[in-house]
């Protein structure tokens, strides 16, 4: 047996309990840290060869485990920008330096350029909608940009495309028709039985323009036995713009300016399921734009005329607020109470959290014993949901770590104990000789 050995055994136990005092002091630190993980240390012997009745004392080594993948608990606040991650994932942020790199702090705010940054200095990433609805890039951080919630100023959005749902009167009479007394003509005095309906886009300044819509029945197929006669029906659809409907008499023919925008035939079954026609578009050569109207949720049905439109587009109105939902999509709300999307904020995890690299600022790196990187939208392939107005706390156990301090206190003294005896051992072996 060595007493030099022993003594170094016990030096060894005393750096084990100063590494272990390290990552209970590093979580008592940081117990508000919002979505801080608490570290741990580890135990392992080391063990030297021993022969006959001598025993070689060895050591002790430490390893640092890390509670990643541990959630904590959940508090909301009144920001719409602080962000929680419920499940698993992180947001992907960028430094000063624009490295991705990983992290669970989301007590995100607006810095002077109205990008989403926190309080670490790390600026929240993810896909803008400026072409269209994005799509995630499962493998890296390619398309990823600074999220900013800096909408000043007045946004207005032509309308492009609209929707027609409703029901045609399957008990419309259909008298003899002269096409030059359909709306289309644009000279008729419509009967009871043409049904108008208006509905309001946008031009490209915002502008609202309205838009009278004319549905005529044209004409009854009779099928074939044993279906009734009078199954399957064809309506004439004209469109013009309010504008320039005729004024001072009891109709609005004729309109001015060309007459009508869009015009079309929509055909139904037996069943009352439309069958043809369900895309007609409005050409609007004052506004210059053209908008393709869907009319596949049209019935025809033994019911009262109704309908109702719903454009795209936007008239010219300020921001009002920023909203983010759970799938991570960041909407601007205007004062007229329409939504707008701007970005989506992905998450990423990897196959084992707890391997990650730790860096300062309370982010992390993938490394080789994590894994890869994986990419996707929240709720999607496994991955959290996002609490916006909420944020997740560190998982720091205080009342554990007041234990483990204690604990490791006791530890280090007696290994210094351990370390005096063989001391004191030395000091008779060498005042033996006098």
């Amino acid at each position: 047996m060595s007493i030099f050995g022993s003594m170094k055994t016990a030096v060894s136990g005393m750096n084990a309990q100063a590494n272990r005092l390290s990552t209970v002091s590093d979580n008592i630190a940081n117990v508000n840290t919002t979505g801080y993980k608490a570290v741990s240390t580890s135990f392992s012997s080391l063990v030297l060869p021993s022969s006959g009745g001598n025993y070689n004392s060895g050591g002790v080594q430490t390893s640092v485990r890390q509670a990643v993948s541990d959630q904590g608990d959940i508090s909301y606040t009144t920001s719409t920008t602080d962000l929680a991650i419920s499940g698993d994932g992180f947001f992907i942020v960028q430094g000063p330096d624009g490295t991705p790199v990983l992290t669970r702090a989301g007590d995100f705010q607006k810095d002077d350029e109205g990008n989403l940054v926190n309080a670490a200095g790390f600026q929240l990433m993810g896909y803008s909608y400026d072409s269209g609805s994005p799509a995630v890039v499962v493998n890296g951080f390619d398309g990823l940009v600074p999220v900013n919630v800096n909408q000043d100023g007045l946004t207005a959005i032509a309308s492009t495309s609209g929707v027609f749902k409703g029901n045609l009167d399957s008990n419309a009479n259909v008298a003899p028709v002269a096409p030059a007394t359909l709306p289309s003509a644009n000279l008729a005095t419509t009967t009871t039985d043409t049904k108008k309906v208006s509905m309001v886009a946008y031009d490209r300044l915002g502008n609202k323009v309205m838009y009278d819509f004319y549905f005529t029945k044209t004409a009854v197929a009779a099928a074939p036995p044993p279906a009734p006669p009078a199954a399957a029906a064809t309506w004439e659809v004209a469109m013009f713009r309010n504008a320039n409907a005729a004024t001072g008499g009891t109709t609005s023919f004729p309109y001015s300016a060309g007459g009508a925008v869009g015009t079309g035939s929509i055909t139904f079954d037996r069943d009352g399921k439309l069958l043809t026609g369900g895309a007609i578009n409005i050409t609007d050569g004052v506004t210059g734009q053209t908008i393709a109207m869907d009319f596949s949720g049209l019935t025809q049905l033994g019911a009262a005329f109704s309908g109702t439109g719903t454009p795209n587009g936007q008239a010219a109105t300020p921001v009002k607020d920023v909203t983010i939902d759970g799938d991570g999509i960041v909407y601007a709300k205007y004062e007229d109470g329409s939504t707008k999307p701007l970005y989506r904020i992905p998450l990423a995890n990897v196959a084992s959290p707890d391997k990650l690299t730790l860096m300062s600022g309370n982010v992390y790196s993938a490394n080789g014993q994590s894994g890869v990187t994986v990419t996707g939208f929240p709720q999607t392939n496994g991955l959290g949901t996002i609490k916006s107005g909420a944020l997740e706390g560190s998982n720091v156990d205080l009342a554990g770590e007041l234990t483990e301090m204690i604990e490791a206190q006791r530890s280090y003294t007696a290994n210094s104990k351990v370390f005096q005896t063989g001391s004191d051992i030395m000091d008779v072996l060498v005042n033996l000789k006098r």
